[in-house]
C-alpha cells in the first residue's frame, strides 16, 4: 500500500473515532461559541469599556473565546488519545505495519484542527448574530493569525502526547498546561486590558501572541510581524519536539 493511502487511511479512522466522542465534540467545537453566548448575555458586557479603548468586553472577548477552542483541542484532545494508544499497545501493533508516527501525528493534528476551526467559526457567527460583533476588518491577517496559532496549540498537545507515559499522566499535564495557556490567550482578562509588562511577557507566549494578532487583525490593522513570528517560532519549535520525542511504545 503506498505512502499516500496509508495516511488517509488513518485520517479516516482517526474521524470516525472522533465523531464517536461526544465530549470531545461539545468541549472543542461548541463550548467556546456557547460561553461567548453566556458572557454576552451579562448585561455589563454588552457596554463600552474605556479600559479596552472603548470596546465592549463581549467584543474583546470573541478573539479569546476563538482561542480557547484551539487550546482545547490541543491540549485536552491529543495528549491522552495518543497516549492510550500507546499505553494499551496499539501504537506497537501499528508500528509493525507501513504507519508512521509523523502519519499519526498527522492524522490527529487534521481531525482536531478541521474541529478547532469549525468551532472558530461558529464563535464568529455567534458573536455577530447574536451581539453584533463586528467580523475581523482584517480577514486574511486574521485567519494566518488563527492559523498559526492553531498549529501552536496542536503541536504543544503533540509535544505533550509524545512525552506522557501514561494517559492519567497526559490528562493531568494537559490540564495543567491548560490554565496558563489560558491566562496567556486572556481567558480571566484580556490582553489589551493587562497593564504593559505583563502584556509584553505574555506576548513571547504562542497564545499571547496570536491573542495580540488577533485583536490588531479584528480591529483592521495587519498582525504585527513579531506577534505572528512568535506564534509561528512556538509551532515550529513544539511540533519538531514532538516528532523527535515520539515513541510507539
Amino acid at each position: 500500500m503506498s505512502t499516500g493511502r496509508v495516511n488517509t487511511a488513518v485520517l479516516r479512522t482517526e474521524f470516525r473515532l472522533f465523531r464517536r466522542e461526544p465530549a470531545g465534540i461539545f468541549w472543542v467545537v461548541l463550548f467556546p461559541a456557547l460561553l461567548l453566548a453566556i458572557l454576552g448575555s451579562i448585561p455589563s458586557f454588552r457596554e463600552a469599556d474605556p479600559a479596552l479603548g472603548g470596546l465592549r468586553p463581549v467584543d474583546a472577548y470573541v478573539p479569546v473565546t476563538l482561542l480557547l477552542g484551539l487550546i482545547i483541542g490541543g491540549l485536552q484532545g491529543m495528549p491522552p488519545t495518543l497516549t492510550g494508544y500507546r499505553e494499551t499497545g496499539i501504537l506497537r501493533r501499528m508500528s509493525t505495519t507501513p504507519v508512521r508516527p509523523s502519519a499519526l501525528l498527522a492524522a490527529q493534528m487534521t481531525v482536531l484542527g478541521a474541529a478547532s476551526l469549525i468551532s472558530a467559526l461558529l464563535t464568529l457567527a455567534v458573536g455577530r448574530l447574536a451581539f453584533d460583533v463586528a467580523l475581523p476588518r482584517q480577514p486574511l491577517g486574521h485567519l494566518l493569525a488563527l492559523l498559526l496559532a492553531l498549529a501552536a496549540s496542536l503541536a504543544l498537545g503533540a509535544l505533550l502526547s509524545a512525552l506522557a507515559r501514561t494517559a492519567k499522566i497526559a490528562t493531568a499535564t494537559g490540564s495543567t498546561a491548560l490554565f496558563p495557556a489560558m491566562f496567556t490567550a486572556g481567558v480571566w482578562l484580556p490582553v489589551e486590558a493587562m497593564p504593559d509588562l505583563m502584556a509584553d511577557i505574555v506576548g513571547w507566549t504562542p497564545f499571547g501572541a496570536a491573542a495580540q494578532a488577533l485583536d490588531e487583525a479584528s480591529a483592521g490593522h495587519w498582525p504585527g510581524g513579531a506577534h505572528l513570528a512568535v506564534t509561528a517560532g512556538w509551532a515550529v519549535l513544539l511540533t519538531a519536539g514532538a516528532v523527535r520525542w515520539f515513541r510507539w511504545e
